[in-house]
């Protein structure tokens, strides 16, 4: 009788400490987080101007390296190697600002994908505190679940969070 009642105490006290874990899959959170859509869109027709930018004053840069090639036929050698040194240092410059605005671009969404990313990570958070998660892991590509059972998937539940405060 005293290992009945032994027994059937163990089994309640494991069964209340069971923990209760799920899983999101990042990928297609991410793939599917509106605001991390729309700035995905943003720097990607930011990219494209600053690529238009460039072709643009490249096709400038060309038009005015052949007439100075057509001068300089025209002109003495030293003058000639002169306004060329000058040619050449102006191409030098812009060269280098179009490539800083692309770097300072590739730093700006950068910087707001990682804001992205720290805000999904709190919205998970805050997720499995309120409805009491002990664990919730990350699967998707490199994720550290590698099977899970689809009850215990909430990705689409904390999309819908996301994309809800979003568009708020």
């Amino acid at each position: 009788m005293k290992k009945l009642i032994l027994g059937i105490t163990l089994l309640t006290i494991l069964s209340c400490t069971q923990e209760k874990i799920a899983f999101v899959d990042n990928v297609k959170l991410m793939n599917e987080y509106q605001e991390k859509i729309d700035i995905e869109t943003k720097y990607k027709e930011k990219a494209e101007a600053l690529g238009k930018k460039r072709d643009s004053i490249s096709q400038k840069f060309q038009a005015e390296a052949t007439e100075f090639q057509t001068r300089a036929q025209s002109m003495t050698q030293n003058a000639a190697q002169q306004e060329y040194a000058q040619f050449q240092q102006r191409g030098q410059q812009m060269g280098q600002q179009l490539q800083m605005e692309d770097q300072q671009l590739q730093i700006q969404g950068q910087t707001e994908m990682d804001s992205i990313v720290s805000k999904v990570k709190k919205e998970i958070q805050a997720y499995g505190k309120a409805n009491g998660y002990s664990y919730i892991l990350g699967g998707g590509e490199g994720g550290s679940v590698l099977y899970g059972k689809e009850t215990h998937d909430i990705t689409t539940e904390i999309i819908t969070i996301l994309n809800n405060k979003y568009k708020k």
